[in-house]
């Protein structure tokens, strides 16, 4: 029997009752991105992108360019204050080419297909007006997809993630190294540019396979093997560390579930999510709430799901939304405890992020910290049960719901059904009264 929480068929907590099908995709769906309030693209495996209403379910545009499945996609709008504001998308492909569509047409604006390898990640700098490509270059394009710089060639591996950081730099994830590149434009008012790899930074013990901004002070990076490390955005100093997630010689006390659990696939930090004061890591079939001033994990799901966690994200009123390989899509809420819980808890997990009972002194101080600060919990409110394979991640739209996209092949819209009930009924009534149908029968 599967160890993950249920909360029943009530599902009193959980808005998304309702919900709309989108079917086009002929091929796994892997990525979602937001153009606006309420339009977003979808890509996957079957080079195509389409364009959909979030309100409405409706279809948009379908945009065929790419011969291969897409690896990347990213916003592009466009910041001349001397034309009106357009909404554009780049899509980077296997078929080494990357494409720059506007979604109020659905045309194609510019192609460029120079590239030597894949690439694999695209990171808009609205600062400077540039875009980013990484594989095993990392390029430099202005809007009109001219190449104004690039590195040498780094590895065959290549670039798998990057992130802005301040004074015009980024970070790329280039197998378990974290590069920092330095971008200077030219000083005689030229477009001329240069990129300069200014730090080399070979703290983690493997692939990181995540990379998260938190703000201009910090950022977040995540690897293969569970090591989750806080860095100094300015410097570039290692600011804290939890490792160790699945070494059972640093936890020989846990439960049977967690010893078998050793594979470093059960530890991968897939994916990683912030606000100002936490960050939020999937980790294997578990999610972790790690507290940035406390530099400890507050709260835990271990067990989250059946499978792994394929990404996460904060939405409001304390709640996050996971989604996993098993299909589902959860919604958590984080709670703080009224006081300790009277069942001792499982040293193994707590071991392995820095405060288990390594010795006496260690659980003194651990004790004393945990009553000098509150203690949190996530609680399950909800459980979307649609997809009948993989979910990839998801993008949350407000009152609008969920848009959530599978290797089903699919795209779910989950919508608030009372709010979609008051509408209905709304649209309703507004008809009848232009009809003149609306009338009070005595």
């Amino acid at each position: 029997k599967s160890s993950v929480q249920t909360i029943g068929e009530e599902q009193i907590q959980n808005p998304y009752t309702e919900l709309l099908v989108l079917k086009g995709h002929q091929d796994i769906v892997r990525f979602l991105v937001q153009i606006d309030d309420c339009r977003f693209a979808s890509a996957g495996d079957d080079g195509i992108i389409f364009l959909w209403n979030a309100q409405t379910g409706e279809k948009l545009f379908e945009l065929h360019g790419h011969t291969h499945k897409i690896t990347a996609i990213a916003p592009f709008s466009s910041s001349d204050a001397s034309e009106e504001k357009k909404h554009l998308i780049l899509t980077a492909s296997a078929d080494r080419t990357v494409i720059v569509w506007d979604c109020s047409s659905g045309r194609q604006v510019h192609k460029v297909s120079c590239f030597h390898s894949t690439v694999k990640c695209l990171t808009v700098l609205q600062r400077l007006d540039v875009w980013l490509s990484g594989g095993s270059d990392l390029c430099v394009w202005n809007r009109k997809l001219d190449l104004l710089c690039k590195t040498s060639h780094l590895t065959d591996a290549g670039i798998s993630a990057l992130v802005e950081l301040p004074k015009n730099c980024v970070a790329a994830a280039v197998g378990k190294e974290l590069i920092i590149f330095r971008l200077i434009a030219s000083n005689d008012g030229s477009e001329g540019w240069n990129v300069l790899e200014v730090k080399r930074l070979v703290d983690h013990q493997d692939n990181i396979l995540s990379l998260v901004s938190v703000h201009d002070l910090t950022f977040v990076t995540g690897s293969h093997v569970g090591e989750l490390i806080v860095w100094d955005a300015l410097d570039w100093t290692k600011q804290a560390s939890e490792c160790n997630f699945w070494d059972s010689s640093v936890h020989p006390d846990a439960q049977p579930e967690i010893k078998l659990s050793q594979s470093p696939n059960e530890t991968s930090v897939q994916h990683l999510t912030s606000d100002e004061e936490c960050v939020f890591a999937a980790v294997g079939k578990g999610i972790y709430v790690y507290n940035l001033q406390m530099k400890r994990v507050i709260a835990c799901q271990r067990t989250a799901h059946d499978s792994s966690v394929l990404h996460i994200e904060k939405v409001p009123n304390r709640q996050l939304i996971s989604c996993s390989e098993d299909g589902s899509v959860r919604i958590w809420e984080l709670r703080e405890k009224q006081q300790l819980p009277a069942e001792p808890v499982p040293t193994g997990f707590f071991n392995m992020w820095g405060f288990g009972r390594a010795n006496k002194q260690a659980n003194q101080a651990a004790k004393k910290m945990q009553e000098n600060t509150s203690m949190y919990f996530l609680e399950l409110v909800g459980d979307l049960i649609g997809h009948s394979s993989a979910v990839q991640m998801f993008l949350y739209f407000g009152e609008l719901g969920l848009a959530t996209c599978s290797a089903d092949h699919l795209i779910i819209l989950w919508k608030d059904g009372e709010r979609e009930s008051r509408l209905r009924s709304l649209t309703l009534f507004q008809k009848l009264a232009q009809n003149g149908d609306l009338q009070l029968k005595l």
